[in-house]
């Protein structure tokens, strides 16, 4: 190594010990992108999740409270780019995320969950035994318990 730099061994591990010229505004830079910049992120990311979460929480809402959360939620996944900072396509674009495929993914996790909670099922009822029974044996089952919350 030493002949291919042509330096000696002593000027080798002199130069490791000499200080390297950095300006403080290049030294305060790598602290400033850290400070700056992180929190930032996380707050958008925080704001993306719970934006999500109240999707799709609130997708099948059927009290007043949780249709209006829902529905302004929608609106905010839905509204056109705009300027505002926190606006779905800006924190998806600080994110470095598509804004249109995760719109289109919530819209078809909406289409499908909606989808599945109105199913109808039918349920098939057994007779029970004290309907196959006579009408006298039904008269004193049902009798029994109204004697007991009686007395």
């Amino acid at each position: 190594m030493a002949f291919q730099t042509r330096l000696t061994t002593s000027e080798r591990f002199s130069s490791l010990f000499q200080p390297d010229t950095v300006m403080p505004t290049q030294y305060m830079e790598t602290f400033r992108r850290l400070t700056h910049l992180e929190p930032e992120k996380r707050l958008m990311l925080a704001v993306l999740e719970d934006g999500v979460a109240c999707f799709q929480k609130y997708a099948t809402a059927r009290d007043g409270r949780g249709k209006k959360i829902f529905l302004e939620t929608e609106s905010w996944l839905t509204e056109e780019p705009s300027e505002r900072l926190y606006s779905f396509a800006n924190v998806c674009e600080s994110l470095g995320l598509n804004a249109d495929y995760l719109r289109q993914g919530l819209m078809r996790w909406k289409a499908a969950h909606l989808k599945e909670r109105f199913i109808g099922r039918v349920f098939k009822l057994a007779p029970t035994v004290e309907e196959k029974a006579d009408t006298s044996t039904k008269t004193a089952t049902i009798a029994r318990p109204l004697r007991q919350v009686a007395s």
